[in-house]
């Protein structure tokens, strides 16, 4: 087996996607690369932003919910979100525009052995700004220029997501002995892991924490995604997971990527998704975002679906 190459998206939940839309591209500034629906549930929107493509390992992914109730934080849940940029002088950038437009932030702090900017989007989601320092990123990652964040400034892709459980163990070995991750930090409460020694863009924090599990609702983190490089590489997962004796989905085709998930022994929800086809592979690249895109096998209802749907834009 190929060594895994990192994240691939993290999918959320959000109330209402328009206010979602705005966030994520006009105060964010990532691109809105794919607009489709919820494929188990296509009353819903599903909505896509990452850089000039959707590049896997940019992808942040909502589901609208116009039910979701409110989060109630607890643990065995996916509780924070890392997104890398390129250095301290782009914390000090995005601490300032976070001042002007009024988003909930701390001061610049140490999290994960690095420089790092927490905020929250409108909704109470927990992510953080994480300085890579210009050290290199993936080849396919491209910075999208369709903002108005400086080019110097502009957000890369994901980096450090991080995972709160009741016993800690259990999903640190699940990522340590199945798939391979390196331990990079360790203590009794937390330990930090990598995909790929050295890289931040596959890191995973891991903390143990007491008490009642997360309640999600709006602003909650309903699962990660991890890189598997080819659909072939996907069914030995398959086979791997289920040896392990976890309940897994089987190979699942989402059109865009071949997915599986799974949960581990602390209930946390992982998918591992293909590269590819990828997001233009029904729309030009730069096309990408602008209209409602559908699988194939949801093509003949798109008159009811845009009917419930509420424009974005």
């Amino acid at each position: 087996m190929n060594k895994l190459s990192g994240h691939h998206h993290i999918s959320m939940l959000t109330k209402n996607g328009k206010r979602n839309n705005a966030f994520y591209t006009k105060i964010l500034g990532l691109r809105r690369v794919k607009k489709t629906v919820n494929q188990d549930s296509p009353s819903m929107y599903h909505l896509f932003y990452g850089d000039r493509t959707g590049s896997a390992g940019t992808e942040l992914t909502f589901f609208e919910m116009p039910v979701a109730g409110r989060t109630v934080r607890g643990t065995n849940a996916i509780t924070r979100i890392g997104l890398l940029v390129q250095s301290y002088d782009s914390l000090i950038y995005w601490k300032n525009r976070f001042e002007l437009l009024q988003v909930e932030h701390s001061d610049i702090v140490t999290y994960a052995g690095k420089d790092a900017l927490f905020f929250e989007d409108h909704e109470g989601l927990r992510l953080v700004l994480i300085n890579h320092n210009g050290q290199p990123i993936p080849a396919e990652w491209q910075v999208w220029d369709g903002t108005d964040i400086v080019p110097e400034h502009r957000i890369l892709g994901m980096g450090t997501v991080e995972i709160t459980v009741r016993y800690l163990q259990r999903t640190v070995n699940l990522l340590q002995e199945l798939f391979d991750y390196t331990v990079v930090t360790e203590d009794d409460k937390e330990v930090r892991l990598q995909s790929i020694a050295g890289e931040t863009f596959g890191e995973i924090l891991v903390k143990e924490l007491e008490g009642p599990s997360e309640k999600p609702g709006r602003g909650s983190i309903h699962h990660l995604a991890i890189r598997v490089a080819t659909l072939e590489e996907l069914n030995k997962w398959d086979e791997l997971i289920k040896a392990r004796g976890l309940d897994s989905s089987g190979v699942v085709d989402r059109y865009y990527f071949q997915s599986l998930y799974f949960r581990d022994r602390n209930g946390i929800l992982f998918e591992m998704a293909t590269d590819g086809p990828g997001f233009t592979v029904d729309s030009a690249i730069e096309d990408l975002g602008n209209k409602l895109d559908l699988p194939p096998f949801l093509e003949g209802k798109r008159a009811e679906i845009e009917a419930i749907l509420e424009p974005l834009d």
